[in-house]
């Protein structure tokens, strides 16, 4: 499939579907770049599923997220508090990561439907584990191991706003 080099960056295949992107990174500074344009789209109530191994790149994509939200502070992971909140961009941003949890349910427990009824952007770090419990509109993130460093993302939009936050994404990075 040939790849082209979109204005920042990352390498991607030309695919047809208007529903899916699939990304290629070659580094943490680019999936970092990737999340702050998406940041920059990303309206209140936007959804973002993070799914893959350990290391593939979704803490780099919800650092630029906030950047691309325009948060100042530092953006880590919550793995052992499970969900920070990250307030004093253009919106506030609720980063969840359920990697512990052991059932869909105790998402809910944690509060999941007041972060995802707020007016703010929510992503979630290990997403395919709550699968069950979350709305069936969002923007879905596959990130892979390619390699020491490169990274594949396969970017999946269900429901209306994240179909439109795609296309928006598409616009900006490709014209």
């Amino acid at each position: 499939m040939p790849l082209v080099q979109n204005s920042i960056g990352v390498s991607v295949p030309l695919i047809s579907n208007p529903h899916v992107l699939d990304l290629i990174s070659h580094s943490a500074a680019q999936t970092q770049r990737f999340g702050a344009r998406m940041g920059e789209l990303a309206h209140a109530g936007d959804l973002f599923c993070l799914e893959g191994d350990l290391g593939s790149g979704k803490t780099c994509f919800a650092q630029g997220l906030g950047r691309g939200l325009g948060i100042a502070e530092a953006i880590n992971s919550p793995t052992f508090i499970l969900a920070n909140e990250h307030r004093g961009g253009r919106l506030p941003l609720f980063h969840l990561d359920v990697y512990r949890m052991q059932s869909a349910d105790e998402a809910l427990g944690i509060g999941l439907d007041d972060y995802l009824a707020d007016a703010g952007v929510c992503v979630i770090e290990w997403a395919e584990k709550i699968r069950a419990v979350l709305p069936a509109e969002c923007l879905w993130l596959q990130f892979r191991h390619l390699g020491e460093m490169k990274r594949g993302l396969l970017i999946q939009a269900f429901g209306a706003r994240h179909e439109a936050l795609l296309r928006a994404f598409k616009t900006s990075a490709f014209g």
